[in-house]
């Protein structure tokens, strides 16, 4: 008989005896593999904290407590457990459930996480509320793939270390984010025994309790048990395996971290629809930098906790000391960036547009104000899709156009990413640039694409009429010139100009746009406020014959997931609404 197509609440898990919890583990392992085998997601992060979950609802009712999991990814059991096991197919999708924790989806998500190294500060928070109005429920943060080794973390186990908060730190060590942990504290955590205790922790006043099996039901039943009679500011200290369940995520847990379909019986990967000879821009952008690499001793690149991701591996394999992954440490990558800038190497520091967020002073402050020439390359700019709110790449321009110093750059196919790599890795710059371009497959191959110059920071006319003067001009963003190019055919006094250069904008071309065409349409994959559409129409304001402008791009609100391009046409930025906006 099926134990988890009967618990809709973790209270019916409360009415289980405890030896009926190693069927529900294995239960719950195999409607993970199942769903995300057909539905892809985060497969290995979740395999890894079953029983942990398991432990968790069955020692505490978090409506009465807190949890919060860091990162969110490890939660596909938790969401399981607290009636959303009927709807775990819609995992991701369109209108479905969220894969990370989010307040609005359940009660028992007290936090969203979808960024990392959070849960600790916020489980703080919520003790220390509960403290000022005179509760001790207890607040619990599960802090694992790497989570531990971001400096918030540490921001927060150094506060929460002077206070009385009821608050648990349950640390999944299983020694691995995406890609292998780096660092010290990676090398400790892996010399800790129980017998020695962890002096780190201690020496922040934490109760620390470990090292537990994160994968025996009763030991962690028992050790949760016992952290509910303490008080004050305690952690838990756990060892799992990420994939544990599934013999081949066990073996590669970095390409089985979100593996895409595979085959729910042997774990063997299988093409997903769409996939093409194309190249990505990822594969693009490493195996430029190899060659770069090769030429240019002064060249160096830095990524936090990203290599795979970002596809730095093969420089890190031929030039391990040009190299750098700094774990999950954004702010630091930016600094560090700086530092080396400082001694004359051209650094090229590849990193998420939403990760970059949480290095914005770095940014301003390190790199921007002393002119220093750090190139970043924001990947993942634009709607990424399934992953959803916390990864969409929304706000880069915005964010970095009104910073002084910085140049902006976004490509509109791979051969243009080529070129600009090679301008970034010579010219000299006056300051930092940063190039965006989006996740996954280009829609051009390499000798497709227009053999454009780019190195000169014009802009560049993609198609013109010759029906002579023309009345509307297109203005596009990056690879949003696709969904221009679809639709010129239909139109035939209608220009596009592929804006490759966002800062400093070409005001030359605007002075002469503002002479030649009775209206423009801007299109860009980012936010309306503050993007390149407002720059453009603010300029252009300011002419006498100014054009009337249309801006497309993302609207004031948050982007939920999805596959791409229905998150495209739900924010009015594919072919259908530049049609829309034509024909106004």
């Amino acid at each position: 008989m099926s134990l988890l197509q009967h618990i809709d609440d973790p209270s019916d898990l409360r009415q289980l005896t405890q030896e009926q919890l190693p069927q529900l583990a294995a239960e719950l392992r195999h409607r993970i593999i199942e769903v995300t085998s057909q539905r892809e997601g985060h497969l290995g992060a979740s395999l890894g904290t079953v029983e942990l979950t398991v432990a968790l609802h069955y020692c505490l009712d978090f409506l009465e407590h807190s949890l919060i999991w860091d990162v969110g990814h490890q939660a596909y059991s938790h969401k399981l457990l607290t009636g959303r096991n009927q709807q775990f197919e819609t995992n991701r999708q369109w209108q479905g459930l969220a894969g990370f924790p989010a307040r609005e989806e359940s009660a028992y998500d007290h936090f969203g996480t979808g960024h990392s190294s959070t849960s600790i500060s916020a489980a703080l928070g919520m003790a220390l509320a509960a403290q000022l109005q005179a509760k001790d429920n207890l607040h619990v943060a599960v802090i694992g793939d790497a989570s531990i080794a971001s400096g918030m973390a540490w921001e927060a186990i150094n506060h929460a270390g002077v206070t009385h908060a009821n608050v648990l730190i349950i640390l999944n060590d299983n020694a691995i984010g995406i890609d292998p942990s780096v660092g010290a504290l990676k090398e400790y955590l892996t010399r800790t025994s129980p017998a020695l205790g962890n002096t780190v922790f201690e020496a922040f006043n934490l109760n620390y309790t470990g090292v537990v099996d994160g994968h025996d039901l009763n030991a962690l039943i028992d050790a949760i048990e016992y952290q509910k009679q303490k008080s004050g500011p305690r952690l838990l200290h756990i060892r799992t395996i990420k994939g544990k369940g599934l013999p081949m995520a066990e073996k590669d847990q970095v390409r089985y971290h979100a593996p895409g379909k595979f085959d729910p019986l042997t774990g063997k990967l299988l093409s997903s629809v769409g996939d093409s000879a194309l190249p990505k821009y990822q594969d693009v952008f490493g195996e430029e930098l190899v060659s770069l690499s090769r030429k240019h001793k002064h060249l160096t690149a830095i990524t936090p906790a990203m290599p795979t991701g970002s596809n730095l591996l093969p420089m890190m394999q031929e030039f391990p000391d040009r190299a750098i992954d700094v774990g999950i440490a954004e702010q630091h990558a930016v600094t560090l960036a700086a530092g080396m800038a400082t001694q004359g190497m051209r650094v090229f520091c590849t990193i998420y547009s939403t990760f970059l967020q949480r290095a914005y002073d770095q940014v301003i402050h390190d790199v921007a104000l002393q002119k220093l020439p750090v190139v970043f390359f924001i990947d993942r700019a634009g709607l990424v899709g399934h992953d959803g709110a916390t990864h969409h790449g929304a706000f880069d321009i915005a964010y970095l156009s009104c910073i002084p110093n910085m140049s902006l750059a976004a490509p509109s196919n791979i051969r243009q990413l080529r070129d600009l790599m090679r301008y970034a890795a010579t010219a000299d710059l006056d300051g930092p640039l940063a190039i965006r371009y989006p996740r996954g497959r280009a829609h051009l191959a390499l000798d497709d694409c227009p053999n454009d110059v780019v190195e000169n920071r014009s802009s560049i006319y993609r198609h013109k009429s010759e029906a002579g003067k023309n009345k509307t001009l297109i203005i596009s963003v990056g690879t949003t010139s696709r969904f221009v190019e679809s639709v010129l055919g239909d139109y035939t006094n209608v220009d596009h100009v592929d804006l490759v250069w966002i800062k400093p904008l070409d005001v030359q071309m605007l002075d002469s746009i503002a002479l030649q065409y009775d209206r423009v349409i801007t299109l860009e994959d980012g936010v309306i406020t503050g993007g390149a559409g407002q720059q453009i129409a603010a300029y252009l304001q300011s002419k006498p014959h100014a054009p009337r402008v249309t801006i497309l791009g993302l609207p004031d609100r948050f982007i939920m997931h999805g596959p791409t391009e229905r998150l495209q046409q739900d924010a009015g930025i594919d072919a259908k609404a530049l049609r829309q906006a034509l024909d106004a």
